[in-house]
């Protein structure tokens, strides 16, 4: 119904939404009455993205810390608040510790734990002058478990779970929540990193027998975004179809 929208008079920030997960979370929160600014370093993709959910977009490469300062100073000066947050930029690469040199190492973290404390000290001031928010980190399963073919990407997805937690005890006075999403099996571009054939590789590790939907995760995202989720905070929400680590 029109009028009824689960973020209605939200304002969302996303960052690595011109494709897969983030671009499907954008489409989600606008469907859903969001106003939704969108960043990227795929500038082609981020701004057709934008135009098709009516949302707006900006390059923005998360792990350069003037770069975010100007992304929420935009979006404030756009809309005048900021309400929720998605850290969901992020890049994985399928290499053991003893491979991964440090230049791999600096890369990755960078992009997915780097950009996350980043995203969390820019938008906070701006969401406490909203009256509180909502930030969503993406993180992974492989934060939740070892992940021992992938070192560097699992180290980084555990320090957003860590840091989530942390954020979220020193924000509650202030009417700001962080929770941290990990997804399993997720059928988007990231995934085929693991090789072609990756639908029979890890399949059979999935109760559920099938990866999942962008949408599948998204859905969990609104929730944490909205304010279903007000007494939410400084949680873990895994979903993964019961995979088995």
């Amino acid at each position: 119904m029109p009028g009824m929208g689960r973020l209605n008079g939200k304002v969302a920030l996303i960052t690595g939404a011109a494709r897969g997960q983030g671009a499907t979370e954008a489409a989600l929160f606008a469907a859903e009455g969001a106003r939704v600014f969108l960043t990227d370093v795929l500038d082609q993709d981020g701004a057709a993205t934008a135009a098709a959910v009516g949302g707006s977009y900006r390059h923005h490469d998360v792990a350069d810390e003037a770069g975010w300062r100007e992304t929420v100073d935009w979006v404030v000066a756009e809309a005048g608040r900021l309400d929720v947050l998605v850290n969901n930029a992020g890049i994985f690469r399928v290499v053991p510790m003893l491979d991964t040199t440090v230049d791999l190492w600096h890369r990755i973290m960078d992009v997915n734990a780097l950009g996350v404390f980043l995203g969390m000290r820019a938008a906070a001031p701006a969401m406490v002058a909203s009256g509180g928010g909502s930030i969503v980190n993406i993180s992974s399963i492989a934060g939740m478990h070892a992940s021992p073919t992938a070192f560097a990407y699992g180290a980084s997805k555990w320090a957003v779970r860590g840091m989530s937690k942390s954020a979220a005890v020193e924000l509650a006075p202030s009417g700001v929540r962080v929770n941290s999403v990990h997804p399993g099996i997720i059928d988007t571009e990231m995934i085929t990193e693991v090789g072609d054939d990756w639908r029979e590789v890890l399949t059979p590790r999935i109760p559920l027998g099938r990866p999942a939907a962008a949408e599948e995760v998204a859905r969990l995202v609104l929730f944490l975004a909205s304010d279903e989720s007000s007494y939410c905070t400084g949680h873990e929400y895994v979903v993964d179809g019961g995979i088995i680590a």
